[in-house]
């Protein structure tokens, strides 16, 4: 039996769940994880240069992660054993949806996928013991540029439907790290990535000046300096 390629879109612009096409008979399935013309198709990124993996027992969470512009990251992540409740925040200043939550279940049966574009807070809770969960993105681990939200933030309310999968508070394995992160209150969301993008598509342009492309190199120049300078908390 063959299912059909699917992308669905969300309410949140860049967001989207792929359910690929899978084949499956009397052996068991196979199907295409990733698929570089399909994201072509789709107008996704292409560009991811490191895939991770972690494996969870259950109760696990980790999050809510980011990594601050330039090195802000895209990720697409899946479930090649197990389950988890995956959760985004969207951190991008000048979105319809900004502060806004989105959750799905990935699990090995269903093989949803999910792309989680640059500016939004990820995380994820895993739901059965030895869950095997794999991500791809678009830019490389940068220690001076990670950071993240506390998934307990009380301006997010965030709702780990622990009760729904059989779990307690009590239950929680969080990594000191992860329990250290700023609430939202704390955290640094000048909107960079927004005008990081905005620069990109100036310096495309063939038409401006060389003094406005001096100008804004040297705001980018100043956007780049406080991005890094700003450290965890």
């Amino acid at each position: 039996m063959e299912k059909e390629d699917e992308i669905q879109k969300t309410k949140f612009e860049g967001l989207v769940i792929i359910n690929p096409k899978t084949y499956e008979d009397e052996r068991g399935c196979f199907f295409e994880s990733y698929n570089e013309n399909e994201f072509k198709k789709q107008g996704l990124p292409i560009n991811f240069v490191q895939d991770n993996q972690s494996i969870s027992k259950k109760g696990v969470f980790r999050g809510f992660h980011l990594q601050k512009p330039p090195f802000a990251q895209g990720k697409f992540v899946r479930v090649i054993k197990g389950k988890v409740l995956d959760i985004c925040i969207d951190l991008r200043k000048e979105s319809q949806t900004y502060l806004q939550k989105f959750s799905i279940e990935l699990n090995e049966k269903n093989k949803k996928e999910l792309f989680v574009p640059k500016g939004f807070a990820h995380g994820f809770l895993a739901l059965e013991d030895n869950t095997i969960f794999q991500y791809k993105c678009t830019d490389f681990y940068n220690k001076k540029a990670e950071s993240g939200i506390r998934w307990d933030d009380p301006e997010l309310n965030i709702d780990l439907q622990l009760e729904k999968y059989g779990l307690t508070k009590q239950d929680l394995m969080i990594s000191e790290k992860d329990k250290k992160l700023p609430f939202l209150k704390d955290l640094d969301t000048e909107n960079i990535i927004s005008m990081v993008d905005k620069l990109e598509k100036l310096f495309q342009q063939t038409d401006k000046s060389l003094v406005e492309i001096m100008e804004n190199q040297k705001l980018l120049s100043r956007i780049l300096r406080e991005s890094l300078s700003i450290s965890d908390k």
